[in-house]
């Protein structure tokens, strides 16, 4: 079986079960048990491994917390969610110390020397006086296993609201996780491709996302050995793939885009040879971006696509792509994908609607603390990612808009709501609207226009101030243009369609 390898630390399979099972007698301790959540205020370190099991053991979720949060936008997490205990590295206490929510237990991960290197900080250690996570745990006797399964993991992501909303799985029957562990197993390449044990992988995005989340605690799980990039760096990826012959990846099409731009003396010098599955997802790939991958690292490169409420609902090789450039597959037969007009007919091949889906086997979903949500998220007895494409006469799905007013850039989900709403509480801002534009780099950059109250004497630089202190770095517009008038529908409503139009006419992409 593999190591969880992080810089110079390494940790044996034996050693993670070990550190679980007590971190779990340890939460069994502070009365956390069955249905309750645990939120994960980490970076991808040991830990969040640890944790995340832990929690299971007890019946709990594993609750990760995008650890760029303002202090407004963590309170909200840790209110909605009800967590029980939060597990946080040292470093991140300082700015969140106001929202901590009282009475809640708090395990001080110490900030180890790979992860402060990778971010320019200092290691920092356990404060004065909090609980240290390691230390914590050691004082516990491993908990007994009860056989029972594990919930998963609530992973909170935006979508139809300007809040991230929790989705929360009901227990799978034995049959449902068998059979979501295949369709897993097949995106993610841990099936077909020799004993689990003989996967390496590198985790290359933050483990608070969706689907570095399940690929990181799949493979740990099955045994492969397991290596965390502390934060992507395109160098660095070719030197562990080299030392450790990874031969299993994640990736998003940023990551393709920054490895490209290495010189070419660069890309050269490493030998890639053992990479046998690398899969992309979250995000469009531009076809010049990912021929160029696949003219690189060779016919290895397979996408999917799929939302956190759905799973992966379709799949695609290097062969399938380069004979239907620019789709994202075809659905497995465990999965129900249809494009829909608005009245929820399907409609044949050629035709652009709406794309609906469900992974028929897969335990059902809400959202935390909200059924309604779940309700409303249905069209036509699917589930709506939000998506406009359609299929080809082969059957391969293609994407070529969004109904939803996400932004996907970088493969991170942002919801301009969120933003608009902070816009409009800038003093002198009578009223605004986001959107994304085309980022060669990204796909998509955050772009806001922002129409002044009048007499008011705004410059981009006064409304980024503002919106600095007000939310996460991450959803920064790139630009923000003033205008005297926003253009509107008879309803009154921003017609946001006519402002976005121009910047994405001649390409042949929307997303």
């Amino acid at each position: 079986m593999g190591d969880l390898i992080s810089g110079a630390r390494r940790l044996e399979p034996a050693a993670l079960q070990d550190r679980a099972a007590r971190a779990a007698a340890g939460l069994a301790s502070l009365g956390i048990g069955k249905g309750d959540l645990v939120a994960l205020y980490l970076r991808n370190d040991l830990p969040f491994f640890e944790a995340s099991f832990a929690a299971g053991l007890v019946g709990a979720y594993p609750t990760p917390v995008n650890w760029h949060y303002t202090a407004d936008e963590a309170a909200y997490l840790f209110e909605n969610s009800g967590a029980k205990a939060i597990v946080i590295h040292a470093d991140l206490i300082a700015p969140i110390r106001d929202v901590l929510p009282p009475g809640v237990p708090v395990l001080v991960v110490a900030t180890p020397p790979e992860i402060a290197q990778a971010y320019g900080i200092d290691a920092a250690p356990v404060p004065p006086g909090m609980i240290d996570w390691s230390g914590w745990l050691e004082g516990f006797e491993p908990l007994p296993p009860s056989g029972a399964e594990a919930p998963g993991t609530i992973i909170y992501t935006s979508g139809t609201t300007g809040r991230p909303k929790g989705v929360r799985r009901a227990p799978p029957t034995a049959e449902q996780a068998m059979a979501t562990a295949m369709i897993v197993g097949r995106a993610f390449g841990f099936m077909g491709y020799g004993p689990p044990d003989e996967i390496v992988t590198v985790i290359t995005g933050p483990m608070y996302h969706s689907a570095p989340n399940a690929y990181g605690l799949t493979a740990a799980r099955l045994g492969a050995t397991v290596i965390l990039e502390p934060r992507f760096d395109p160098e660095e990826l070719l030197a562990l793939i080299q030392e450790h012959r990874v031969t299993h990846l994640h990736m998003v099409p940023i990551m393709f885009h920054r490895l490209l731009k290495l010189p070419e003396a660069v890309k050269a010098k490493y030998d890639l040879s053992s990479l046998k599955f690398v899969v992309h997802a979250a995000a469009p790939c531009p076809p010049p971006i990912k021929r160029a991958m696949i003219d690189w690292w060779g016919p290895v490169i397979n996408e999917y696509y799929g939302s956190t409420e759905v799973s992966a609902v379709t799949f695609c090789t290097s062969q399938d792509w380069l004979s239907h450039p620019g789709t994202v597959g075809k659905p497995w037969p465990e999965t129900d994908v249809r494009v829909i007009d608005p009245e929820g007919n399907t409609l044949p091949p050629g035709e652009v609607g709406e794309v609906v889906a469900r992974t028929r086997a897969m335990a059902d979903f809400t959202y935390h603390g909200d059924d309604q949500k779940r309700r409303d998220s249905e069209k036509a007895g699917l589930i709506a990612p939000g998506d406009i494409g359609y299929f080809d006469k082969d059957g391969f799905l293609y994407l070529c808009d969004r109904a939803k007013d996400m932004i996907i850039s970088g493969g991170v989900n942002i919801y301009p709501a969120e933003i608009e709403a902070e816009l409009l509480k800038t003093p002198g801002v009578a009223d605004c609207a986001v959107f994304g534009i085309p980022d060669d780099e990204f796909g998509e950059a955050v772009y806001a226009v922002v129409q002044p109250s009048e007499g008011a004497q705004l410059t981009e630089a006064s409304v980024k101030d503002y919106l600095r202190a007000h939310i996460a770095g991450y959803k920064m517009p790139r630009r923000v243009d003033l205008a005297a008038e926003l253009p509107r529908e008879d309803s009154g409503k921003i017609f946001k369609r006519k402002l976005r139009e121009p910047f994405w006419a001649g390409l042949e992409r929307r997303i």
